[in-house]
């Protein structure tokens, strides 16, 4: 018979009201059945957690020896099972006293990079992809996609110097910043990243003397209305300027190799590649004019998971189009959230709440206002500085809640609101959303689909520490990454 772990709540203080201390939630139905269904009570503490780990389905969580002895150690298992690992291990911390016991951590499967790649390499054969390291530079992520063959779109030092150190070549990397610091593009010169992009006068001037030898990409405007993150407004040169910033080139006496454009970042209307390509044949058509013999073709990036298809059907369709002789043309792309939004998830830990007294509860005068505030100890200068900075909406879930990982359907919700832990008014991480009402201090929320822009951007501010990564290789392709980084490291990258 195998051994049933009891291990106490991360919060030793039960909030909860009379009438519930005796309401149970079954863990059927869940997506991952436990073999212990009701909760245990009359213990001197508070609520616990109970599970028979060697029942669980996906659950084998052996580690492997270290792939990179830099790196933490690589895990097996569904993620949701290493979720429910991380609030068991911070009960015990709690059980311990050890501070920041209950913080925040991400759970990151590899195996779904590795299936997005796939994907890539499915609808877009012609198009190698280039990953943009600031959407998220996490070590096993680069690693993986290196190993899986992709180049690298950088944007500063930093990006290219931690590129280069795990082993790439540095003709997989492109420098897609326009606007880049001369000792920035001297740097790059003597590590051998010669390939970068530029859209104004003064850049070629900047490069003319920091980097001569470069081969050069124009990037020029392209429509990015339907994105969540505009560009236009900082990058790009109109067609109009482009015959003459080839010009100015060529007096130069600069190497001008292709041409680049960006539709936005999460781009939900992907028909603006058509019109995109259909301005790239006009900026190769001009490099021609110019004495150009361009063999670059960069289509940026701005693809969204759900209509990653759709966008793949309108830039194969245009690239036939208006590009129906490729020979001698390398065409690229700069995904980012494409790879990474899916493969982590974020738990947080409800660290204080805000809901009024049964008593007053009957008077409330805006019943369409969250009624009950909840506090995470993550917030918009860590994790979710995505709601800043990438404009997105987050839907936290239940993850843990008493002594239960699955909340019965027929658990009554209310409006609430989530707020990081920070003194900053402006940390609210979800304004409006339903929530049971009965969760307390101590239990546990979770957020899918944060693997873009949150944690790269994540700071210390009011002195909260940025989340911990957990790593796993989830269950499809777990062997294919496996063998694929350990190939890698054989081959003493990234060590």
């Amino acid at each position: 018979m195998s051994r049933v772990e009891i291990v106490s709540a991360s919060s030793p203080v039960d909030f909860r009201p009379s009438n519930s201390e005796n309401s149970t939630f079954s863990r059927h139905g869940d997506d991952l059945p436990w073999t212990t269904n009701t909760l245990l009570n009359n213990l001197s503490c508070s609520p616990t957690l109970r599970l028979t780990a060697s029942q669980l389905p996906g659950a084998n969580t052996n580690v492997d020896e270290n792939i990179f002895p830099s790196l933490p150690p690589l895990l097996h298992g569904h993620p949701k099972v290493h979720l429910r690992n991380g609030v068991m291990n911070a009960s015990r911390s709690a059980a311990n006293h050890d501070p920041d016991a209950e913080k925040a951590f991400f759970v990151a499967d590899l195996g779904q990079v590795y299936r997005q790649h796939l994907r890539w390499q499915a609808c877009l054969p012609e198009i190698q992809p280039f990953y943009a390291v600031k959407c998220n530079p996490d070590p096993y992520v680069v690693r993986l996609l290196a190993a899986l063959g992709t180049g690298f779109d950088c944007a500063s030092n930093g990006e290219i110097n931690q590129i280069l150190e795990i082993g790439v070549d540095p003709t997989r990397i492109i420098y897609a910043n326009p606007c880049k610091a001369v000792s920035f593009v001297r740097n790059a010169g003597k590590l051998g990243v010669d390939t970068m992009t530029f859209d104004n006068a003064d850049e070629l001037y900047k490069i003319s003397r920091a980097h001569p030898g470069a081969q050069l990409v124009v990037r020029i405007l392209a429509d990015d209305s339907k994105s969540i993150c505009a560009f236009n407004i900082k990058f790009g040169a109109p067609l109009a300027v482009v015959p003459g910033l080839l010009a100015k080139a060529k007096e130069l006496n600069l190497d001008v190799v292709g041409v680049s454009f960006h539709v936005g970042s999460g781009c939900y209307d992907p028909s603006v590649y058509t019109d995109a390509v259909m301005r790239a044949r006009t900026a190769f058509d001009m490099g021609t004019e110019a004495g150009y013999h361009f063999s670059l073709l960069d289509v940026g990036g701005g693809f969204e998971d759900a209509l990653f298809e759709q966008a793949a059907t309108y830039l194969t369709d245009a690239i036939a189009t208006y590009f129906p002789d490729r020979r001698g043309i390398k065409i690229i792309a700069e995904p980012g959230r494409f790879y990474v939004s899916k493969a982590f998830s974020l738990a947080a830990n409800i660290i204080a709440r805000r809901a009024p007294l049964a008593e007053a509860s009957a008077r409330e005068e805006h019943p369409d206002q969250p009624s009950i505030m909840y506090y995470i100890n993550d917030g918009v200068y860590g994790a979710f500085n995505c709601i800043l900075f990438d404009h997105q909406t987050v839907h936290p879930y239940v993850l843990a809640m008493g002594s239960s990982f699955h909340v019965a359907a027929s658990e009554p919700v209310t409006n609430s609101s989530v707020w990081g832990p920070t003194c900053d008014s402006i940390d609210c991480v979800c304004p409006a959303t339903q929530l049971p009402g009965a969760l307390r201090v101590g239990d546990w929320l979770g957020f899918d689909n944060m693997g873009a822009y949150t944690v790269c951007a994540a700071s210390q501010f009011n002195g909260f520490e940025v989340s911990n990564v957990v790593y796993t290789t989830g269950g499809f392709g777990a062997s294919e990454v496996r063998r694929v980084l350990a190939k890698f490291a054989a081959d003493a990258h990234g060590l």
